[in-house]
C-alpha cells in the first residue's frame, strides 16, 4: 500500500471559507481536488481555474461535419440520379438547404452528447467513496488526495479556514 494516496475531506458552513481554503491549497501545489457543494457555483469554478468548456468544441465540429455530410450526400443523390425537370439545375443549393440544417442539428446535438460523456468520464466505473450527505443540503466541501508526507501541509492548510470537519480518507477517491 505505500505510495496509495490518501486524503483529506473537509466540510465547510461558508463558501467565502471554501473558496480561500481552495486558492490556498492550488498555491501551494495542490490541483487535483474534488470540490462538493449544495448548488453550481460559479466562485468555485474560479477558485479551480476552470475556464471555457471544451464541449462546444464538439459541437461545433459535429454541426460542419454534419452540413458537409449533407451537402456531401445531397450532391451525390442529385448527381447519380439526375431529375431534369423544367430546365432547372441538377445541383441546386436552395434545394438542399433543408436537409443541410437537419444534419447539421443532428450531429450537432448528437457530438455535444458524445462530448459531454468524454469530457465528464461517464460512465464512472468505480464508485465514489468520498461523499458526505451534507453537502446536498448546505455545506459545501473539498477532498484534498495528497500523499503521506504531505498530508501535514494540506491539514495546516484546512484548518487554516476553520472547517466544520476535517477527516482523513484512507482508501480516497483518487486511490
Amino acid at each position: 500500500m505505500s505510495g496509495q494516496k490518501s486524503g483529506l475531506l473537509a466540510s465547510f458552513d461558508y463558501l467565502d471559507d471554501t473558496i480561500k481554503a481552495i486558492k490556498e491549497l492550488r498555491r501551494a501545489g495542490h490541483k487535483d481536488l474534488t470540490v462538493y457543494a449544495p448548488l453550481p457555483e460559479h466562485h468555485i469554478e474560479e477558485a479551480l481555474g476552470y475556464g471555457q468548456g471544451p464541449v462546444r468544441t464538439f459541437t461545433l465540429v459535429g454541426a460542419l461535419t454534419g452540413t458537409a455530410t449533407a451537402l456531401a450526400f445531397t450532391t451525390w443523390t442529385a448527381m447519380d440520379w439526375p431529375l431534369v425537370v423544367g430546365g432547372k439545375p441538377i445541383l441546386s443549393i436552395p434545394a438542399f438547404v433543408i436537409i443541410m440544417f437537419e444534419m447539421t442539428i443532428l450531429f450537432g446535438a448528437l457530438s455535444t452528447v458524445i462530448g459531454l460523456f468524454i469530457n465528464t468520464r461517464l460512465p464512472h466505473t468505480r464508485p465514489l467513496v468520498v461523499f458526505d450527505p451534507e453537502f446536498s443540503g448546505g455545506r459545501f466541501g473539498i477532498y484534498a488526495p495528497a500523499a503521506e508526507g504531505a498530508m501535514g501541509d494540506v491539514r495546516k492548510i484546512l484548518e487554516s479556514h476553520h472547517p466544520a470537519e476535517l477527516r482523513e480518507d484512507r482508501e480516497g477517491l483518487h486511490g
